[in-house]
């Protein structure tokens, strides 16, 4: 069996991108040219790097335990390096005692012990009547690639959804609406007078505080504005390289963007021109978060977090604290306190107020992808119910924090691999979580219980809610969105 380079290099490409690597894998798949081969990725399983080089370490270990005359031999497991290294499998051939194949045991009355063996996946299913049952659950197919990202319109059910097949569509979910409808807004750029598909991912979208516009942005470079009826608005070109985040702010006249080339911008929605640009990181920026209209606040690979006013030509604060780059940041809805999230393993809140973090939240074994913050407490439309911050981590679980107290309340353990998503219900009393074990669960934020969950056919990248919080929308690395109805 051979391997073309390309297969090779997309296999190593998709397994930058599930593992929350997503600068490497653009910088990879540039060097590499992963657009230009015909590699059709919404046919690729998630973790085929992983399973197919566990195969082989699985053949190597077979080889070595079947004698010739067919009984197993004991040996110390292989590790990855070990198993690509002739001397030590061959060592291990000649070093290995044969032994008889160990029998399950058995019980009093002679069968088998059902319970000598525990299947992990098994043991973590979900009660049945927590399960969201198949017809409550609508599957959207049209995608070609995954699906990284998802969110609902503000005023009604439309839910559009980006991709790695350089389009975002708008699917319509309306009550009213005889069929899940999608639109298809492609990603085009020009190309010898033409225009040409961007063979680029979407990695970023936000519908503006009306529901009346839908801003993506692209790896090729370019942030677009789109109308509810899939017309392209505005093309809006200043980046050089991918945007990793956008957002609206909730005047919705600007739109403030982030990307590789270590610089954010603030657009003017209207005319599609840049009205400032800020290179004051030294790595790329992943993310940004309006604090007010005209305030924001942005992180980078560089380990740094500037918060940056329009019209000033230097940051008005710089935080430094974490010691690996920076994944996310969150302004509380009153925008005094930002949550910040890294690789290195730490949740952080900072004010302000000071220069140092308010609170050093070290709980996660894992780097932290994501941190949401409930639509809770002063300022918001539940004034009476406690603020609270969700992060999801890559060590499978997530937490709910007390932000005065700085302590954890809650530890959420029914998933089984990493957490790419969060999100509370718009009267912050439920918090649905997505991973790549395919699972989207829905939790009680009050107790911590779980109370509904799904199980998709990918895994899992976004989760969000409609506006009503009786529909939760989610999009998955096989190219699937799902929509699931939580009315009785």
């Amino acid at each position: 069996m051979s391997f073309s380079s390309d297969e090779v290099n997309f296999l190593v490409y998709r397994y930058l991108q599930e593992s929350g690597f997503v600068h490497s894998a653009y910088t990879f798949g540039i060097e590499s040219h992963i657009s230009q081969s015909n590699i059709n990725g919404a046919l690729v399983p998630p973790a085929a790097l992983l399973n197919i080089i566990q195969r082989g370490l699985q053949y190597t270990e077979a080889e070595i335990s079947i004698a010739e005359d067919g009984s197993e031999k004991t040996f110390e497991a292989l590790s990855l390096i070990d198993a690509v290294m002739p001397d030590v499998v061959e060592t291990r051939k000649q070093s290995a005692v044969k032994t008889l194949v160990k029998t399950e045991p058995t019980s009093a009355n002679g069968e088998e012990n059902s319970n000598s063996i525990s299947n992990h996946t098994d043991a973590m299913e979900v009660d049945g009547n927590l399960e969201i049952p198949i017809t409550k659950a609508t599957v959207l197919r049209g995608h070609e690639s995954e699906v990284f990202i998802c969110a609902w319109n503000p005023t009604n059910d439309f839910l559009a959804s980006g991709s790695g097949d350089s389009t975002a569509r708008i699917w319509n979910m309306n009550d009213n609406s005889t069929s899940a409808n999608q639109l298809v807004l492609r990603h085009c750029i020009q190309k010898g007078g033409t225009e040409v598909p961007s063979n680029k991912d979407v990695t970023s979208l936000d519908w503006n505080c009306e529901g009346s516009l839908l801003a993506t942005g692209s790896y090729d470079g370019y942030a677009r504005i789109w109308s509810t009826d899939g017309r392209l608005v505005n093309t809006l070109g200043q980046h050089k390289g991918p945007i990793f985040a956008l957002k609206w702010n909730k005047r919705g006249n600007y739109i403030l963007s982030a990307g590789v080339d270590k610089t954010t911008i603030i657009w003017d929605a209207s005319s599609g021109n840049f009205t400032q640009q800020f290179a004051f990181h030294s790595a790329p920026a992943l993310d940004v978060d309006w604090q007010s209209n005209t305030s924001f606040a942005s992180c980078s690979t560089d380990q740094c977090i500037h918060v940056c006013k329009l019209g000033v030509d230097k940051p008005i604060k710089t935080f430094q604290g974490h010691t690996n780059e920076v994944n996310a940041i969150k302004w509380d809805p009153q925008g005094q306190l930002l949550a910040s999230c890294s690789d290195d393993m730490t949740l952080k809140i900072w004010s302000m107020r000071q220069d140092g973090c308010v609170h050093d939240l070290q709980a996660h074994s894992k780097e932290i992808y994501t941190i949401k913050w409930s639509p809770t407490g002063p300022g918001t439309n539940n004034p009476n119910a406690s603020l609270i911050l969700a992060s999801a981590s890559f060590d499978s679980t997530v937490r709910l924090w007390d932000v005065d107290q700085g302590k954890c309340i809650h530890t959420l353990t029914r998933h089984q691999e990493p957490v790419y998503s969060v999100a509370f219900s718009p009267d912050g009393k439920f918090l649905a979580s997505g991973s790549f074990d395919k699972c989207v669960h829905i939790w009680n934020v009050t107790t911590g219980s779980l109370v509904h969950s799904y199980r998709g056919t990918g895994g899992i990248f976004e989760v969000c809610w409609n506006h009503r919080g009786d529909k939760v929308g989610a999009s998955a690395s096989d190219g699937s969105v799902f929509v699931l109805d939580l009315r009785k």
